[in-house]
C-alpha cells in the first residue's frame, strides 16, 4: 500500500485501506468523488480539443479503477482472511467504473461509430463508381447508360474529404467506359455486318435452291413431255404398224381370194370349155357364147380386177348400190360400175343361152354360175366399153 502512486481522482490512505475495503459501503465516498468528477466534466466532442479531453477523462477513470483495484488487491494479499469481501468490492469497483467509463466515452463511441459508417459509405460509393467500368459482356446500349450514370455523378461538398477520390474514380470510369464503348460498337458493327453477309449468303443459297427447284421442275416437265410425246409417237407408230399389218393382212387375204378366184375361174373356164364342146354339135347357135366367153376371159386377166369383181358382187346381186361398194372399198366408182355391169350382163347372157339346152340334154352349168358374179379376171383397159 505504501508503494501505491496517488491517483488524480481518488486516494486511499494506507491506514484507512482496510476499513475502506472491509467496511460496508466504506468505498462509496471515493466512488462518489469519481462520480462528481464525471458529472462535472464537460467537453465538445465535435472539436479535437473536446475529443482529447473526453479521452483524457476516460483514461483518468480507468486509472482510478486500476488504482482502487490494485489497492484492494494489495490489501487482499495482506489480509488473506477477508479475500471474499475484498474481491466482491473489487468486482463492484470494476463493474461500476466500467459502466461509468462507457458512459463517459459514449459520445466519443457514438461519434466514432458514425464516423466509421460515414467513411464506409464514401468508400462504398467510390467502389460503386469504380464498378461502372466493369462492362465485360455488356452491349453498347448498357455501356452508354453506365457512362450517363458516371457522368451524372455529382462531385460536391457531400463528398467531404473524399472529393478528390470521387473525382479521380469518376474520371477513370468515364475514360474506361468510352474506350469500352468504342470497342463494343466496333464489335457490334462487325457482328451486324457478319449477320448481313450471312443473311445475304443464305438468301443467295435460297435463291439458288429455288432456281434449282425450278430447273428441276422444268427438266421434269420436259422429260414428262418428251416421255408423253415418245409414248404418243410410239402409240401412233404402233397404231400405224397395226394398221399397216392389217392392210398387209387384208392385202394378203385379197391376194389369197384373188388366187382362189383365179383358180375357180380356171376351173370354171375348163368346165365351160368342156360343156361348150359337148354342146357345140347340139346347139350351133351357141357359138357366139363361146366367142363372148373367150373375149371376156381375154379381158379379165389381172388379179387386182378379180378383187374388184369380188368387191362388186353385192352390186351385181342388187344388194348395194355400185357407188356405196366403190366408197366402202376405196375403188373408183366408174370401174366398179363397169365391172358390175359386165358381170351382170355375162350372167344374164349365160342364163338365156344355156337354159334351152338343159331340157334337151338334161345337163346344166353348176348352180353357182348363176348365183355369183362372172368368175373371170378382168383387164381395166377393156372395161371402158363395158358388157351390157
Amino acid at each position: 500500500m505504501n508503494d501505491m502512486t496517488p491517483n488524480e481522482l481518488v486516494t486511499i490512505e494506507p491506514q484507512n485501506a482496510l476499513a475502506i475495503f472491509t467496511t460496508a459501503n466504506a468505498i462509496d465516498p471515493l466512488l462518489e468523488r469519481v462520480r462528481r468528477e464525471i458529472d462535472g466534466f464537460q467537453a465538445d466532442v465535435t472539436t479535437d480539443k473536446g475529443r482529447k479531453a473526453i479521452a483524457s477523462m476516460a483514461y483518468k477513470v480507468a486509472k482510478a479503477k486500476t488504482y482502487l483495484d490494485d489497492a484492494g488487491k494489495a490489501l487482499a494479499d495482506q489480509q488473506k482472511e477477508i479475500p471474499k469481501k475484498i474481491d466482491a468490492c473489487r468486482k463492484r469497483i470494476r463493474d461500476t467504473l466500467d459502466q461509468w467509463k462507457d458512459e463517459v466515452r459514449a459520445p466519443l463511441t457514438e461519434w466514432e461509430t458514425a464516423e466509421k459508417n460515414r467513411i464506409a459509405g464514401h468508400k462504398s460509393n467510390i467502389e460503386l463508381l469504380s464498378s461502372l467500368w466493369q462492362v465485360e459482356g455488356l452491349d453498347a446500349a448498357t455501356i452508354k447508360r453506365r457512362m450517363a450514370q458516371a457522368d451524372g455523378f455529382a462531385i460536391d461538398d457531400t463528398c467531404e474529404e473524399f472529393k478528390a477520390d470521387y473525382a479521380a474514380e469518376k474520371d477513370a470510369a468515364i475514360a474506361s467506359l468510352r474506350k469500352s464503348l468504342a470497342a463494343r460498337e466496333k464489335y457490334e458493327a462487325e457482328q451486324a455486318e457478319l449477320a448481313r453477309l450471312r443473311a445475304a449468303e443464305e438468301a443467295r443459297k435460297q435463291k439458288e435452291r429455288e432456281e434449282q427447284i425450278a430447273r428441276d421442275a422444268a427438266e421434269n416437265a420436259r422429260k414428262l413431255a418428251e416421255a408423253k410425246a415418245a409414248s404418243e409417237a410410239k402409240a401412233a407408230e404402233d397404231a400405224a404398224r397395226r394398221e399397216r399389218e392389217a392392210a398387209e393382212k387384208r392385202e394378203l387375204e385379197l391376194k389369197l381370194q384373188a388366187e382362189q378366184a383365179e383358180r375357180r375361174a380356171v376351173e370354171a373356164e375348163a368346165k365351160a370349155k368342156r360343156r361348150l364342146q359337148r354342146q357345140r354339135h347340139v346347139v350351133p347357135r351357141h357359138g357366139h357364147i363361146n366367142r363372148e366367153a373367150h373375149r371376156v376371159r381375154r379381158l379379165l386377166d389381172t388379179a387386182d380386177l378379180v378383187v374388184m369383181l369380188r368387191a362388186a358382187e353385192p352390186a351385181v346381186d342388187g344388194q348395194r348400190e355400185p357407188e356405196d361398194v366403190a366408197e366402202g372399198h376405196h375403188l373408183p366408182h366408174e370401174e366398179v360400175l363397169h365391172v358390175a355391169n359386165a358381170a351382170a350382163g355375162a350372167r344374164q347372157l349365160l342364163q338365156r343361152e344355156v337354159r334351152p339346152a338343159r331340157g334337151r340334154h338334161h345337163r346344166s352349168f353348176p348352180a353357182s354360175t348363176a348365183q355369183t358374179p362372172f368368175p373371170f379376171p378382168m383387164n381395166r383397159d377393156t372395161l371402158g366399153s363395158g358388157i351390157v
